[in-house]
């Protein structure tokens, strides 16, 4: 059997793959300047969570690169950038549980003004009259842009709180609209989460018509990719306080420490945490494990990214 040379970026990886083949040389690269050996025989790379571009520059010396292997569900910074003889897997899956928690605390925060009673607890301050009564998540309509596992995921965990869901995806089927049904959709929505891919289709999809489409008093939920969002356009829809937001990610990432999204008080911003918990790296070394010992096998690998998806 031919030697495949694998690099993982994290050394606790090994003992969370489960069995790994005779045939495989494990080593840890645990970013592009800390490489343990020549990247001419490497054969499958598991590159650092969210990998930057130096990551991705770093495939083109890899003459050898069969695989890459993704721990993120986003696949924008690598797609199109690779050999043809290299195929791309993405960690759908991995990040469902832990996004979707993000989400449903992203928006129950937001309605039960949990922002506005951390800065009065920082200032000593007793606010129930400033605050009560809030607003709540029951009855509300949550519109659900992107319908791939995350997005299932997440009206999975929306649904026991009496809301009515809609689910939206590039294309239509048995209980997904299509994108093109939007601007009919978003009049409707209290709650609009976007958890689609980065990709040329999505790029600046929440845009300024997008925005005034929302109803008035209405959330914006990005736990996508901050691209997807047209930043002056966000900007300028919050800032007169007729819709709120809820951001994981930003563009540009990280936000500027000047921005003017940090300081309006309709806004609730975290740092792209949503995928980072203490879970993501068994699950996703379990799925770095099953892919490993498939392609030893010959065997088809799971989550290959084709245009972006």
């Amino acid at each position: 059997m031919a030697p495949v040379k694998v690099w993982i970026p994290h050394p606790h990886g090994r003992d969370l793959m489960g069995p790994v083949p005779a045939s495989v040389t494990l080593e840890i690269a645990e970013s592009p300047d800390a490489l343990p050996s020549s990247p001419d025989d490497l054969v499958f790379w598991v590159p650092p969570f969210l990998a930057l571009s130096d990551s991705v520059r770093l495939a083109a010396q890899m003459p050898a690169l069969r695989v890459v292997q993704l721990l993120s569900a986003g696949a924008d910074a690598w797609s199109g950038h690779l050999s043809p003889e290299v195929t791309l897997h993405d960690a759908r899956g991995v990040h469902d549980s832990s996004t979707a928690e993000w989400v449903l605390t992203a928006i129950l925060s937001y309605l039960r003004d949990f922002p506005g009673f951390a800065r009065a607890q920082a200032r000593h301050e007793w606010s129930y009259a400033a605050y009560a009564p809030t607003d709540e998540l029951a009855g509300k309509h949550v519109l659900i842009v992107g319908a791939g596992s995350i997005g299932t995921a997440i009206k999975a965990r929306l649904e026991p709180f009496e809301v009515t869901v809609t689910s939206v995806a590039r294309t239509a089927r048995d209980g997904v609209h299509p994108v093109s049904a939007l601007p009919s959709l978003l009049p409707a929505a209290d709650v609009v989460v976007v958890i689609v891919p980065l990709t040329a289709e999505t790029r600046g999809l929440v845009s300024a018509p997008f925005l005034a489409a929302m109803k008035d008093g209405a959330l914006l939920v990005n736990a996508a990719r901050g691209p997807v969002a047209d930043t002056a356009a966000l900007v300028d829809a919050v800032s007169t306080g007729r819709i709120g937001a809820a951001l994981d990610v930003t563009e540009p990432e990280p936000l500027p420490a000047g921005h003017p999204l940090w300081d309006l008080p309709n806004v609730l911003i975290t740092p792209h945490v949503a995928g980072s918990v203490r879970g993501l790296h068994p699950r996703a070394y379990r799925l770095v494990g099953d892919q490993l010992r498939r392609f030893v096998a010959g065997d088809p690998l799971a989550n290959e990214v084709v245009g972006g998806y």
